[in-house]
């Protein structure tokens, strides 16, 4: 059904080219802070500087510039050789209906005489492809969209056919009661917003909301008629302007139609059609013109007289298609005069009501990329398209709204702490951080992403504990976990307590030891009694089998200082460079040099084969922790998380009693 629009403004148009309200117009390419009005349309213009960080700036040709007419935003632009997807985001009002507009000038500014293509997106959808027909004259494309959020993308998208670029972007506020679908946005239809019997082109500040009516007509047969009309005339509310409703067409045969006719490329294709008319002749007493409008044959709005100096707007209250698209003005019986119409719109339906990435994980990812400073081609949506989706992310799509479902940023030269953003990843089944120079603790919200099933922190500089229920979850499978190469790390009861200077750790002696233990105080004892002239300079390590040296005597104090102290494993692994010198073999394992706050010491690992290894580990822990004495060697602490089981002594310089009694005996 047509319906007709009968809203009078009684005020005078008055528009000033300062004011421009609901308006956002950005020169592309512009200097960074600049702002300035044009010079031909009295538009406001700002810098895109702030609202995008890609891109080069480039300068079309002096000979494009004189096809500009002095209009100073389609002087520069902002071209995009790398990247796949670059983007735009501006700050909208979400909820409002808006006319966006996107033009392009190449002006040859690269100096290779090269029109290319390329895809236009608004934020997840594709908006169209672009095609450059003419270097030296400027194009657009023009939709009338609610943006859902209070931000919009516009994407440039590289398809392989040149380097995608743009002028400007321009937004325009329009009356969310006007343009009314019932599904989707709405696409202009090959420049098809005619102002018909007009010889020029208009926009703003003949059309308050800066709409481009063009000087088409559909027609051969048609008369133009124009009058002067004054700018208090009765508006609808969709306001196309007195210059505009001052002309208007008729047939060159009064008896004949007036017919608007085109034929889509895709006969499925929808549209909504927007007529405006207004009667600019003063009639006299005997005349009438009235007549009815048709579609496809179809009676659809009968015995249609439009009103003098006041604009009626009627329009489909629902999309029409079909193979080929007729309106016919057909004048009645009783009316002297033909048919008349100022000015048409038409507009194809196009889909831009993918959704966007839930907010969430959108928010969460923007954090992790200004963090850590990611240098990925991470632009627009991180979930749509899917042919762009961004590189080490995948997204379910069975929500409402896509999700990052595993986030891969391995080798990405990620440096600090595990950023508390990704706990907002709450979809979030793999989480791969390795290869990184991140630090600092493994944190506790990380157990918190109940869907989370693979972890991998492998090969950074992580210390401290594991949180216990990631451990848990692990053990029980639901979760594979992969820290420093151990799938089972230290869980947060066992090693939770942090190293501090000048303190030690309980260790343990074998059996064995315990033996040896008596025969080297009674050996010592001897060779006192036969060699009273001759005295060590030092004492000597007892435990054969940990290969500890002598101990130098300057260094009594500061062990003799230390306190038992319980070390993780990943300490273990930072003491000795990951195990990297073997200094010698015991009964349960083999020994390793290590430092702590720069001092050396011996670290004995169980070994898993090791025959009745755990027992003998016992032992000499108990036995080093109860006997002290100054020709001993002094415990500094111990590692047991599993099966990580390992004695942190001193380290002796000068090799162990028993290679010193066997040159004395």
């Amino acid at each position: 059904m047509w319906m007709v629009l009968y809203i009078a403004f009684l005020t005078v148009l008055l528009i000033q080219a300062h004011a421009q309200p609901g308006f956002i117009s950005i020169d592309c390419g512009a200097d960074p802070g600049l702002s300035y009005t044009d010079p031909v349309f009295g538009i406001n213009y700002v810098s895109d500087a702030k609202l995008i960080n890609t891109g080069v700036i480039g300068n079309i040709s002096s000979e494009a510039i004189i096809d500009t007419y002095n209009q100073r935003q389609l002087r520069r632009l902002r071209s995009f050789p790398e990247g796949k997807r670059n983007c735009y985001k501006i700050n909208v009002t979400g909820g409002s209906k808006y006319l966006i507009r996107t033009v392009f000038l190449y002006g040859n500014y690269d100096g290779r005489n090269m029109l290319p293509q390329f895809d236009l997106l608004l934020g997840p959808n594709h908006w169209d492809t672009v095609f450059i027909y003419n270097a030296f004259i400027y194009q657009s494309n023009e939709i009338i969209h609610v943006p859902l959020l209070d931000f919009v993308q516009i994407c440039l998208v590289n398809t392989g056919y040149g380097t995608p670029f743009i002028t400007a972007i321009e937004f325009r506020t329009l009356k969310n009661d006007t343009y009314v679908t019932q599904f989707g946005s709405l696409e202009l239809y090959k420049w098809m917003r005619c102002d018909l019997g007009s010889r020029k082109a208009y926009r703003y500040s003949n059309d308050v909301y800066d709409r481009f009516w063009y000087a088409l007509n559909f027609g051969e047969n048609w008369n133009s008629l124009n009058a002067s009309i004054p700018y208090s005339l009765n508006q609808s509310d969709y306001q196309p302007g007195p210059i505009i409703m001052s002309t208007a067409v008729t047939p060159a045969d009064d008896s004949d139609p007036l017919v608007i006719r085109w034929g889509p490329q895709d006969e499925s294709d929808r549209f909504y059609v927007y007529m405006h008319f207004m009667e600019i002749q003063v009639l006299a007493r005997n005349q009438t013109r009235q007549f009815n409008i048709t579609r496809n044959g179809e009676l659809m709005v009968p015995n249609f007289s439009p009103r003098y100096l006041a604009v009626d707007t009627l329009y489909t209250s629902s999309a029409i298609s079909g193979k080929e698209i007729e309106y016919s003005l057909e004048r009645t019986e009783n009316s002297t005069l033909p048919p008349i119409i100022s000015a048409i719109e038409i507009y194809r339906v196009i889909d831009l009501q993918k959704p966007e990435t839930f907010q969430g994980d959108v928010e969460a990812i923007t954090r992790i990329k200004s963090v850590y400073g990611v240098k990925r081609d991470w632009e627009g949506d991180p979930c749509s398209p899917v042919d762009y989706l961004w590189d080490g992310l995948n997204c379910t799509y069975d929500n409402e709204f896509p999700r990052i479902k595993a986030l891969n940023l391995s080798s990405s030269g990620l440096s600090g702490k595990i950023d508390p953003s990704i706990s907002n990843l709450t979809m979030l089944e793999k989480l791969d951080l390795s290869n990184n120079n991140l630090y600092g603790e493994v944190p506790d919200f990380l157990s918190h992403l109940q869907h989370l099933k693979i972890l991998n922190l492998e090969k950074n500089d992580l210390s401290g504990s594991i949180p216990s229920a990631l451990v848990e979850k692990s053990r029980k499978g639901s979760l594979s976990l992969s820290v420093d190469q151990k799938p089972y790390p230290c869980e947060s009861a066992q090693c939770n307590k942090k190293r501090k200077k000048n303190t030690v750790t309980p260790t343990v002696a074998s059996t064995s030891g315990v033996l040896f233990l008596l025969i080297a105080v009674g050996t010592l004892w001897i060779l006192k009694r036969k060699k009273s002239k001759e005295k060590f300079t030092y004492p000597v390590a007892v435990n054969h089998l940990s290969g500890i040296s002598q101990k130098s005597t300057e260094k009594d104090n500061s062990f003799q200082q230390r306190k038992s102290q319980m070390y993780s494993y990943n300490d273990v692994l930072q003491i000795t460079n990951n195990f990297n010198r073997i200094i010698g073999k015991g009964g349960f394992g083999t020994v390793y040099l290590g430092f702590i706050d720069e001092t050396p010491v011996a670290v004995k690992m169980l070994s898993p084969s090791a025959v009745h290894g755990y027992q003998q580990f016992q032992a000499e822990i108990k036995l080093l922790i109860r006997v002290h004495h100054k020709n001993l060697i002094s415990l500094i602490g111990y590692c047991n998380e599993g099966s990580n089981k390992g004695l942190i002594y001193e380290y002796m310089a000068k090799g162990n009693l028993r290679e010193h009694l066997s040159g004395l005996l």
